[in-house]
C-alpha cells in the first residue's frame, strides 16, 4: 500500500481542518447576534420596530398580502415577520398556551416580547447568513484563507451584530446583495444563462427589501458588460437579467404596481431633507462621518487602513472582483453619502467588502512574507488577524453593555423608585415596562393629541391609524403636535427622550422646541440621564415632575 506524499497529507489536514475554522466562526458569530437579543424589552427602544411589527400584523388581522406601506419598500421582511408571527401563535396554539388566536393576539399586545423576540431572532438569521455568504466570497475571490478571515472579520465587526439584532431591513437586503454579488463573479467567470437569472432574482428580491439594494445591479451588469467587451455574445442574457429582475420585484411585490399611489406616497415620506441629529452637511461630510463613525468605531483605524488598502489592491490582482464585485459596493456608497440624511445603518450591506478587504490585505501580507522568510512566518497572519480582532471584540462588548443598559430604562427605573401608584406618566418611546407596574402613560401621536397607551393596545391599535395621526412627521413626539392638542399632555411626570434633539439645533427646530417649552411650563428638572461611553446608551432623557393630570 503506498504512503500518501507529504502534500497529500497536508492538503488532507487543510480540508478538514478549514470546514472548522468555518463552524467555529459561525457559532462565535451566532453566539454574539444572540447574546442581548431581548435588549430593552418588554420596553421598545427602536422607533421603528413597533412600526414594522404592526404593519405584519395588520397585514394578517386584514388577511391580506398588501402591506400598506412601502417605504423601504420592505416587502420581503413584512411578508417574513408576519409568517414568524403566525408560527408563533400556531405553536401557541398547539401547546395550549393559548385558547384562541384572539387571546393570543391579546397577549401580544400586553407583551410584545412574545413575537419580538422570534422576529429578532430572525434577523440575526439574516446576519449570520451573510457571515456565512462573506466566507463563500472570500472563497471565491481568493481561497479558503481569504473566505475564513473575511467571515471572522464580520462576524466580530459590532455595528453589523448591532443591527442583526433590530427588526429592519438591513440585515436581509444584504443577504440579497451579497448572494447578487456571488451570482457576478459567477458571470464573470462563465456567463451562463442560469446566471444571469439568479442575479435577476436576487435584484428584485433586494430592491423589494430596501430600495438603495438595487444598485448591486451594478456587479451582474459589469460582468455582463465586460464579458462582451472581450467578444462574448451574451447580449441577450444580460437583457434577460434585467427581465428577471422586474419581474421577481413586482412578483414578490405585486402591490407596487396595484397600490401604485401609496407607494409615491411613501417614498416621498422618506424623502426628508432634514432630521433632528441625523442630517447631513453634504457629500464629503458624510464620508467623513461614516469613515469617522461606524467604519473606524467598529474596524478600528487599523481595520480601516487595511480595508481601504486591499479595496483599492485587489482590482490589480484580480479583473473579477473589479467587474463583479467592487462597483456595486461603491456605488451603494456613493449613493448613502449623496443623501440629505446620515444613519449608522445605511453602512451595513457594505460592511462585508470592507471585511473582505481587509482579508485581502492579510493575506497579500502572508504570502510577502512567506516568500521572503519561508515557512518560518507562517504565524504572521494569524498573529495580525488575533490583533485585528481582539480590539474589534472589545469594541462589541463595550456596545453590547450599552444597548442593555439604555437611558430609557434608567428613566423608568427612576419613575418606578419615585412616582406614586398610579401616577400619570408623559413618555415619547413605548415605554411599555410601564405598563405593568400600573402607571398611566400618555403617549403623544400626532393628530390624535396625547393618548392613553393602555387604551390604544387594549384596543389593537393599527398601523394605518398610526399613519393617519402622524401626518408623515418624520418622528412621534411632542415636537410634531398641533399646539391646540398640547392640554391633552397635562401628566404628573415626563420622560422626555427627544427634547434633546431640538435644542441641540435651535435655529432649525425652533417650532418644535415652542411645543415643548408649552407643555414643560412650570415643570421640575427631576433627572437628566445622558448616556456615559462604555455604560450605557440611548438618548439623553429629561424626566420632568410635571404636576398637571388631565383626567
Amino acid at each position: 500500500m503506498t504512503e500518501p506524499s507529504p502534500k497529500a497529507r497536508n492538503d488532507r489536514v487543510k480540508s478538514v481542518i478549514a470546514p472548522l475554522l468555518l463552524l467555529l466562526i459561525l457559532t462565535a458569530a451566532t453566539a454574539l447576534r444572540i447574546y442581548g437579543l431581548n435588549f430593552g424589552l418588554p420596553a421598545l427602544n427602536d422607533p421603528d420596530e413597533p412600526l414594522f411589527m404592526m404593519m405584519a400584523f395588520d397585514m394578517l388581522r386584514n388577511q391580506t398580502l398588501n402591506p400598506g406601506w412601502f417605504g423601504h419598500p420592505g416587502t420581503i421582511t413584512l411578508y417574513c415577520l408576519a409568517l414568524t408571527c403566525v408560527l408563533v401563535g400556531a405553536f401557541g396554539l398547539l401547546t395550549g398556551r393559548y385558547a384562541d388566536v384572539d387571546s393570543f393576539v391579546s397577549a401580544v399586545y400586553a407583551d410584545p416580547g412574545l413575537v419580538w423576540l422570534p422576529a429578532r431572532l430572525f434577523i440575526a438569521i439574516c446576519g449570520i447568513l451573510c457571515v456565512l455568504l462573506a466566507y463563500h466570497l472570500g472563497k471565491r475571490l481568493g481561497g479558503k484563507q481569504l473566505g475564513l478571515i473575511s467571515a471572522a472579520v464580520l462576524a466580530v465587526n459590532s455595528v453589523h451584530i448591532e443591527y442583526s439584532q433590530i427588526i429592519r431591513t438591513d440585515m436581509q437586503a444584504s443577504v440579497f446583495m451579497l448572494l447578487c454579488t456571488l451570482s457576478g463573479l459567477a458571470i464573470a467567470r462563465e456567463g451562463k444563462t442560469r446566471q444571469y437569472v439568479l442575479a435577476g432574482i436576487f435584484v428584485g428580491l433586494a430592491t423589494a427589501t430596501k430600495w438603495p439594494a438595487a444598485v448591486i445591479a451594478v456587479n451582474p451588469i459589469c460582468a455582463g458588460l465586460w464579458r462582451l467587451a472581450h467578444g462574448m455574445r451574451e447580449k441577450s442574457r444580460l437583457v434577460l437579467f434585467g427581465m428577471t429582475a422586474a419581474a421577481t420585484l413586482f412578483a414578490a411585490s405585486p402591490f407596487l404596481l396595484i397600490d401604485y399611489r401609496t407607494v409615491l406616497r411613501d417614498i416621498a415620506g422618506e424623502a426628508r431633507p432634514i432630521h433632528p441629529g441625523a442630517t447631513s452637511e453634504g457629500f464629503f461630510a458624510s464620508l467623513a462621518w461614516y469613515a469617522a463613525n461606524p467604519l473606524i468605531g467598529s474596524f478600528g483605524l487599523a481595520g480601516l487602513a487595511l480595508a481601504i488598502i486591499g479595496l483599492c489592491w485587489i482590482p490589480f490582482r484580480d479583473r473579477r472582483w473589479a467587474v463583479a464585485a467592487l462597483p456595486g459596493a461603491l456605488v451603494f456608497f456613493i449613493v448613502i453619502c449623496s443623501q440629505n440624511l446620515l444613519w449608522e445603518r445605511w453602512i451595513g450591506p457594505i460592511l462585508p467588502f470592507f471585511a473582505l478587504g481587509i482579508a485581502f490585505t492579510l493575506c497579500a501580507l502572508g504570502d510577502y512574507l512567506r516568500n521572503r522568510f519561508g515557512k518560518r512566518a507562517w504565524f504572521a497572519v494569524p498573529v495580525a488577524l488575533a490583533l485585528l480582532l481582539a480590539p474589534m471584540l472589545n469594541t462589541n462588548r463595550i456596545s453590547t453593555l450599552e444597548r442593555t443598559h439604555d437611558t430609557r430604562q434608567i428613566a423608568s427605573a427612576w419613575i418606578r423608585g419615585h412616582a406614586p401608584a398610579g401616577s400619570t406618566v408623559l413618555v415619547e418611546d413605548a415605554a411599555i415596562d410601564l405598563l405593568h407596574d400600573g402607571t398611566r402613560l400618555l403617549f403623544p401621536l400626532g393628530a390624535e393629541g396625547c393618548i392613553d397607551a393602555k387604551r390604544i393596545l387594549t384596543g389593537r391599535i393599527k398601523y394605518s391609524q398610526v399613519e393617519t395621526a402622524r401626518s408623515s412627521s418624520p418622528i412621534v413626539d411632542l415636537g410634531h403636535m398641533d399646539m391646540s392638542l398640547l392640554p391633552s399632555c397635562r401628566a404628573d411626570y415626563a420622560v422626555l427622550t427627544h427634547y434633546e434633539r431640538y435644542r441641540a439645533d435651535p435655529a432649525q427646530f425652533a417650532e418644535e422646541l415652542r411645543r415643548y417649552r408649552e407643555v414643560m411650563g412650570n415643570a421640575r428638572i427631576e433627572a437628566v440621564i445622558r448616556p456615559e461611553p462604555g455604560k450605557s446608551s440611548g438618548p439623553v432623557v429629561y424626566v420632568l415632575t410635571m404636576g398637571q393630570t388631565s383626567q
